[in-house]
């Protein structure tokens, strides 16, 4: 690759040939900011705290972080079963699932084994995985990992480098206490590489990060525009009675191709998706109540377009990554305006445009100000064209 002012270029990392060989078939030529401003301090074992929004290539940042260190220093002695050598903490399951779709893209070359371990599917599957072969790289949620650790089916003594995605996210969902007692179970700050990302940077989050690393570098990733700009923001000022009439209106327009509609909360996620399946609408439902493999079997049936509606949680849909979303519909305008952000950065990806769609209805209009304040312009709000409003 021809070297560009401004650029970085992964050849130009010194990284391992057989992870260099699955970035370039990726197609990865030059770093994204993030990359380029963390991978020069990772790789060489420092610890690193990132801010970055979802999409800006952290989650290739940290695993090749991993990868490159795996490689360059093989275990010395032999190896037992249960005991990984790296360990990504992750919120969700979806997000978990995605993080180990990249894993095996990115390491597919270098012989290192990655598993996954996430709460909803068969513990004894997952430990089958795990003992068939030494592991290299666990990616996990808190809950089931701490199973597996307490049942003594998994040990966190050996792990080198340890990473602790969305660590703001972990943060609202009430799973840093989890948190705590998994690092405790891991080698001292001093004796491992510590990687925390975040999308905010909280004051609970820079204590937390101060307990967990050493000298840790910062890097701050503010997007350019904190919501994209291949992204068509429309605001419809509804009440509570029409936003179904004019959603259902919408799903059935032609340019509506596949389409993500979240809610705030898991009942209000389930009554959409049943009076959506009443009026015919062919979709799925993804929140933190369905089993895992229902959500699994759900998330493939939308990626490859057997169904064109999904009805989902921000818990559930921050591990959404799918090319080719064309709307996504805030049904409820969101109570942190970060996951406005998130949401709708669901669709628009990859250099292809996309459109979002909010309600603001009488019951959260009031949250529009605190929106306008993350973006640093004012929400142009409308009313609906009159052939979303016909019955």
């Amino acid at each position: 690759m021809p070297a560009e002012e401004g650029k970085t270029r992964f050849h130009d990392l010194d990284l391992n040939a057989t992870l260099m060989r699955g970035i370039a078939e990726l197609g990865f030529q030059y770093c994204s900011p993030i990359q380029a401003q963390v991978l020069p301090h990772t790789l060489q074992g420092h610890d690193a705290i990132g801010k970055a929004q979802t999409g800006t290539g952290k989650t290739a940042a940290f695993l090749i972080t991993i990868f490159n260190d795996l490689l360059a220093n093989p275990p010395e002695g032999e190896r037992f079963l249960g005991e990984p050598r790296a360990l990504v903490i992750a919120p969700t399951r979806e997000l978990v699932m995605q993080i180990a779709a990249d894993a095996a893209d990115l390491g597919k070359h270098t012989g290192l084994k990655t598993v996954t371990l996430i709460g909803g599917m068969d513990y004894q599957k997952q430990l089958n995985r795990l003992n068939r072969e030494v592991v290299d790289l666990v990616v996990a949620t808190p809950g089931r990992l701490l199973d597996f650790s307490g049942r003594r089916d998994l040990y966190l003594d050996h792990i080198e480098v340890l990473v602790l995605d969305e660590a703001d996210r972990m943060l609202d969902m009430g799973f840093i206490p989890q948190v705590k007692r998994i690092v405790r179970q891991t080698p001292r700050k001093e004796y491992r590489q510590t990687l925390l990302f975040s999308a905010t940077f909280t004051q609970d989050i820079i204590n937390l990060s101060q307990q967990w690393t050493t000298q840790a570098v910062t890097v701050e990733i503010e997007p350019e525009h904190v919501a994209t700009d291949s992204v068509d923001q429309r605001v419809y000022l509804a009440s509570s009675e029409e936003r179904f009439r004019i959603l259902v209106n919408l799903l059935r327009s032609d340019d509506a191709s596949s389409v993500i509609v979240f809610a705030n909360r898991r009942d209000q996620v389930r009554r959409l998706y049943e009076r959506l399946r009443k009026a015919g609408v062919s979709c799925g439902m993804l929140s933190g109540e369905i089993a895992q493999a229902k959500r699994t079997k759900t998330l493939e049936q939308f990626k490859t377009g057997k169904i064109s509606v999904l009805v989902a949680t921000d818990v559930a849909g921050r591990g959404i990554h799918v090319e080719g979303v064309s709307h996504v519909v805030n049904y409820n305008l969101p109570e942190d305006p970060e996951d406005y952000v998130h949401r709708i950065g669901r669709t628009g990806r990859a250099g292809a445009t996309g459109t979002s769609i909010s309600f603001a209805s009488e019951d959260d209009a009031f949250l529009l100000p605190d929106l306008e304040a993350l973006l640093g312009e004012p929400v142009r709000c409308e009313h609906p064209p009159a052939e979303l409003l016909a019955k």
